[in-house]
């Protein structure tokens, strides 16, 4: 960025940190020299960049954003160009004034931002960008807009558990995208959504058809929209009772998705793919442990706090089915000690886990309390499939089972 408002933006970002000119100065450069890089009146050099971006903690691309109180445009323009945190905080920012924007570019950045708060795990901001988006997308009555506001604000409310508003949204995506003969892709994500909440509310019939609808839809494709519709009919399966079906679609989408394409979603197909091994009867645990490690590999690179306790609550289930409850006790208490981020269905499968370690550890009356808490729970949230699987548990309990 050329003076003045790179000094601009130095400044702003030196007072963002509260920070005097001589501790940003340092030993490397003189306060009066940073002075005048903050007036305008001096051009940096590539040198000094680097050694300010390391001083302040922030990418190089920081000094790139314009100054806050600058438009919408301008911040749209440089969030789209660069994925830094600095970038969407200049465009959070510019959000906020709110005067006089145009609708189609607050659309655009409220979607990145909604991404940004997904990524950092922040539902309650999130939510507040896609009630947004989707109040904005009618307001504008574009069906592209519309379909892509309500299919994400209806993978919000199924992850949080609210399975009767996922269904309404993402069957409304669906049918505007069908009617509106919108592109296969957004059809598909559409489709990705409705399926997924209409397994977890035990609305199989309708789940199938629209997942064999979208295997239709992707055939031939080779992104990874594909893998996602052999997850996602995976999960049917499973839910109907084919252990094997499923297991063969899922493997199928982890062999076939190159993790160059799309590492986080290569990694989160093993995760899925480990998590399938341990429900089945009986679990396969050395398909489970061969997965994690797999993607165990890839956590470093793209691992974010929410896919870390996906991967931390399988080494609980892995544990506990191979007998080593301590390990799984462990597991499960340093989940709970974190801000969970998990969604409502991991969340409640973590607590039947919790329930059958406090049988095992000789807490029976507590562990069938806490079943029974459970399964009322995932039923009043219609996720009917998961509140029989924990009626199930509880019966193999009260039959004398461990549990």
């Amino acid at each position: 960025m050329e003076q003045p408002l790179f000094g601009r933006r130095l400044k702003e970002l030196r007072a963002r940190r509260g920070l005097s000119q001589a501790a940003l100065a340092g030993e490397e450069i003189s306060t009066g020299y940073l002075s005048r890089l903050e007036s305008g009146l001096r051009q940096p050099t590539d040198r000094v960049v680097g050694y300010l971006a390391e001083k302040l903690g922030v990418d190089r691309s920081a000094f790139d954003l314009p100054p806050a109180g600058n438009s919408l445009a301008q911040a749209l323009t440089l969030a789209t160009s660069t994925e830094s945190d600095e970038a969407v905080q200049g465009l959070i920012t510019a959000l906020q004034s709110g005067d006089d924007q145009d609708l189609l570019q607050r659309w655009q950045a409220l979607w990145l931002v909604a991404r940004h708060w997904r990524t950092l795990g922040d539902r309650a901001q999130e939510l507040a960008s896609l009630e947004e988006l989707a109040v904005i997308g009618d307001e504008l009555a574009l069906p592209e807009l519309q379909c892509r506001a309500w299919t994400q604000l209806a993978r919000f409310k199924r992850v949080a558990g609210d399975i009767t508003e996922a269904i309404t949204h993402a069957t409304n995506a669906h049918r505007l995208a069908k009617e509106s003969s919108l592109s296969d892709l957004t059809v598909a994500g559409a489709l990705l959504t409705l399926v997924s909440a209409e397994t977890e509310a035990g609305r199989l019939p309708d789940a199938r058809a629209h997942a064999d609808e979208l295997l239709g839809l992707v055939e031939g494709r080779t992104d990874a929209l594909r893998a996602e519709a052999l997850w996602a009919a995976a999960t049917v399966r499973f839910r109907q009772g084919d252990h094997d079906g499923a297991i063969d679609h899922l493997e199928r989408a982890v062999e076939w998705l190159d993790s160059r394409v799309d590492l986080t979603l290569w990694m989160r197909l093993r995760l899925a793919a480990a998590s399938l091994a341990l429900q089945v009867a009986p679990p396969r645990t050395e398909l489970a442990r061969v997965r994690m490690t797999e993607a165990e590999s890839a956590l470093a690179l793209v691992g974010t706090p929410m896919l870390r306790q996906e991967f931390r609550t399988l080494q609980a289930y892995l544990a506990f089915e191979e007998g080593r409850y301590a390990d799984a006790r462990a597991a499960h208490d340093e989940l709970f000690r974190d801000d969970l981020r998990l969604t409502h269905r991991d969340q409640i499968r973590l607590s039947i886990t919790n329930s059958r370690l406090l049988i095992i550890e000789g807490k029976r009356s507590e562990g069938i309390k806490q079943l029974k808490e459970l399964a009322e729970q995932a039923r009043q949230a219609s996720n009917i499939d998961l509140a029989a699987e924990v009626w199930r548990i509880l019966a193999e309990t009260l039959e004398g089972g461990q549990a």
